[in-house]
């Protein structure tokens, strides 16, 4: 029983750090919107994505206000989007996305991971030909408000989408980076509620990787991702049934 309980408890302090961690992000994405476009998310499409993140993440709506108006009144801090290419050892490619109110501390923490992981850093721009930047839409079906759901994908097929993929309860529309705010007024327009929208980052090629190189590239991928500055990791590693079996064993 207390085994077992360790483990649930372990389990939840996870979960609240990553709840904790998605937070952070989306008041950073808050501040940056602020800063760039002003406090009127009407006038400003960019706080408007950022505060349709926010209720998706189920973010307290005094966190968001406080957010907003800490932004507006010049008390937050100046964040800068920054980004990190890489290679783990087997060729895997790794990018970090992240945002920072000081550089030097985000880039010799992010080099610090990739030399204990047996990586290394790249140039800006070297995984231009490995990574397409893609914006991605979740719209759950309960906020379909009875909607036929062909006609509903037919609609952003019509407005810009390249892929609908639909699971158990909701659909993930991909549009090229360019038409971002094109599908996002779409929806809009259609009175759907958005659960998420980002531009995210997906591999053109994978490469396959054995045990060792797995496992060195998934302490390297958590390693970023418990970082406060870090937004997003991506990677195109490509993993066997049993490499990933065994790594779910550790």
């Amino acid at each position: 029983m207390g085994r077992i309980f360790e483990k649930r408890k372990h389990k939840i302090f996870a979960r609240n750090a990553k709840l904790s961690k998605m937070f952070t992000r989306i008041g950073k994405e808050i501040a940056m919107a602020v800063k760039a476009g002003g406090p009127n998310p009407e006038a400003n499409t960019r706080l408007r994505m950022a505060i349709q993140n926010a209720r998706g993440a189920n973010m307290p709506k005094d966190n968001i206000d406080r957010a907003i108006k800490k932004a507006a009144g010049g008390e937050d801090a100046d964040y800068n989007e920054v980004t990190y290419e890489g290679y783990a050892p087997g060729g895997i490619a790794i990018f970090v996305d992240a945002a920072t109110n000081n550089p030097n501390r985000t880039v010799g923490n992010v080099r610090s991971y990739f030399t204990k992981c047996e990586a290394t850093l790249g140039t800006s721009g070297s995984l231009a030909h490995v990574f397409e930047r893609k914006a991605e839409f979740v719209v759950e079906n309960a906020t379909l408000k009875g909607k036929d759901a062909d006609e509903f994908e037919m609609e952003v097929i019509d407005g810009g989408a390249d892929d609908v993929v639909r699971e158990e309860d909701a659909f993930v529309i991909y549009t090229p980076f360019q038409s971002f705010g094109a599908m996002q007024q779409k929806l809009e327009s259609m009175g759907i509620e958005v659960k998420s929208a980002e531009l995210k980052r997906f591999p053109l090629t994978t490469i396959p990787a054995d045990l060792v190189g797995a496992r060195n590239v998934q302490r390297l991928l958590e390693m970023l991702e418990e970082d406060d500055d870090v937004n997003a990791v991506y990677h195109n590693m490509e993993l066997t049934e049993e490499v990933e079996a065994e790594l779910a064993k550790a």
